[in-house]
């Protein structure tokens, strides 16, 4: 049976000073269907979307509209929203101080004569929830929320809105498993009750598991959009980077030297507030050349054991480190750059850059010493330096002045590495390097790391995308609970191997 048009955006132009954003998009959805639209950073997605959902006024692109046949000019979100259209972008629009429901119904709290009946409000947030298969006290305080349940939150906000038309950005970045296959089961139920879905994700597997249809974005046009059914992943990824990426994972071309990192029995408690244990005796070790893997579900400790071994974490951990076999005390970040450490953060824009800053700015962070003398800055030496990272990396940037904000996640990532990689560093801690990042830019990023790795450094790097530990990484360790519980070398990985160990199946 073929499904009704609902959705039309046609010959949608859009331009920004000196950038052509879309050129001549034609973009429709479907009543009922989970529609993918995918492509690299910066190929237009987020930007149809604004102008789909209002955040871009009509007043400021070219082209038409059309819901259910009839043209619409929208010239704000709320006219979006009025006619049955609502995003949910990837850093989710909740105030953490006000309740669930006043969340679900904020700006639309009915009242009479300035009155709230909270009775009500309460009873038809807790009948939204439901349908949405989640058990949570409407009355609670957003901030006491994980971020799953944030996220329900934001699809029960659409619900109340009465929408036909719900994009999401991004939705599963940072859900657990779980999470993610409850909100798969959610969504899957909306499209039953005819509710059109437009769901952005650089991750294919959850495209090919979800999607109905795949529509494809490249430099702001569209290049294609097909059923999924016939349609491959190396398909995909080939339209969405103009080119074949035969060899995501670049091979091993040294084998690892001398053991430049050793942990022993290391572990890390938790805060006075809990008794927990983070960290449990965990014994790991790193070669010069060698890319060391470490997999775990959320909450196994992986990313607090690399950030207290940086000296990063706010707790300080228990066992001996050796570096290059000398037993080091790290108090602090400063320490860990003199015995030759650097660490790319899981969360660049909250700790790894300086997102209104420049592009040299941030390169520069971590090597101030170097392009400075007596506590004056050197320009020209920042920009040298910066100059030779962003060739070195291949980073995308209209200038080295341009602020980090204005850059793609990929090239974000590269100023990061670019950052670290200016300490002329023996051991590189990655932690999730790729999350964020589009796939031709994962492609270049794997590069660079096995490009490191061939020249001597050593690495560990903290993923949860199995398909990359498996591709990247020479040994493996996998954690449970806070405890290092497998460690395999390359030729005997399987995904099936590591959830085992990972969800504590390994006896």
């Amino acid at each position: 049976m073929k499904k009704s048009t609902v959705l039309e955006m046609i010959g949608i132009k859009k331009e920004f000073p000196g950038v052509k954003a879309l050129d001549q998009v034609d973009f429709s959805a479907q009543k009922a269907e989970i529609h993918a639209l995918v492509g690299e950073n910066g190929a237009g997605k987020s930007t149809l979307m604004k102008i789909l959902s209002g955040v871009y006024s009509c007043s400021t692109y070219d082209g038409k509209l059309k819901l259910y046949g009839k043209e619409k000019k929208f010239y704000k979100p709320k006219d979006a929203e009025e006619a049955g259209i609502v995003i949910i972008h990837q850093e989710l629009m909740l105030l953490d101080e006000l309740s669930v429901a006043e969340n679900i119904f904020l700006g639309h709290l009915n009242n009479k004569c300035g009155l709230v009946n909270w009775k009500t409000v309460y009873e038809r947030a807790q009948n939204i929830l439901k349908q949405l298969d989640v058990e949570i006290d409407v009355r609670m305080k957003v901030k006491n929320l994980g971020v799953g349940h944030k996220q329900l939150v934001e699809i029960a906000k659409a619900l109340s809105l009465q929408s036909k038309i719900l994009i999401l950005d991004e939705p599963t970045a940072a859900l657990t498993e779980s999470e993610i296959v409850h909100l798969f089961g959610v969504l899957k139920e909306l499209r039953k009750k005819e509710m059109t879905l437009i769901y952005i994700s650089h991750r294919m597997a959850e495209v090919f598991k979800l999607a109905d249809r795949i529509s494809v974005l490249r430099d702001g046009r569209l290049i294609a959009t097909e059923n999924k059914h016939g349609l491959s992943h190396r398909k995909v990824v080939s339209m969405m980077v103009g080119r074949e990426i035969c060899t995501m994972y670049p091979v091993t071309r040294v084998k690892p030297g001398k053991e430049l990192l050793k942990i022993e029995d290391y572990s890390l408690n938790g805060t006075e507030k809990t008794a927990q244990v983070i960290v449990k005796n965990a014994n790991l070790s790193l070669k010069a050349g060698e890319i060391v893997g470490i997999f775990g579900l959320l909450g196994s400790g992986r990313t607090e054991l690399v950030s207290s071994i940086f000296g990063a974490y706010r707790r300080k951990g228990i066992g001996k480190i050796y570096i290059n076999s000398f037993p080091v005390n790290i108090k602090n970040p400063k320490q860990a750059i003199k015995y030759g450490l650097a660490f790319v953060t899981e969360d660049r824009k909250q700790n790894g850059l300086i997102l209104n800053a420049g592009v040299a700015q941030n390169i520069s962070l971590a090597t101030l010493k170097t392009v400075s003398k007596k506590g004056i800055l050197y320009r020209q030496a920042e920009n040298k330096l910066a100059d030779r990272q962003i060739k070195n990396l291949s980073i995308k940037t209209a200038g080295i002045g341009v602020d980090a904000s204005k850059l793609s996640g990929g090239n974000q990532q590269k100023v990061v590495l670019g950052k670290w990689l200016s300490t002329k560093p023996d051991i590189l801690i990655l932690d999730e390097p790729t999350r964020g990042v589009d796939v031709g830019a994962k492609s270049e990023i794997y590069q660079i790391i096995r490009d490191l790795a061939d020249s001597g450094v050593g690495i560990i790097m903290v993923s949860s995308d199995l398909p990359e530990i498996i591709g990247m990484s020479n040994r493996v360790y996998v954690m449970h609970q806070g405890k290092i519980v497998g460690e395999f070398d390359r030729a005997d990985l399987t995904e099936e191997l590591i959830m085992q160990y990972a969800t504590g199946i390994y006896n």
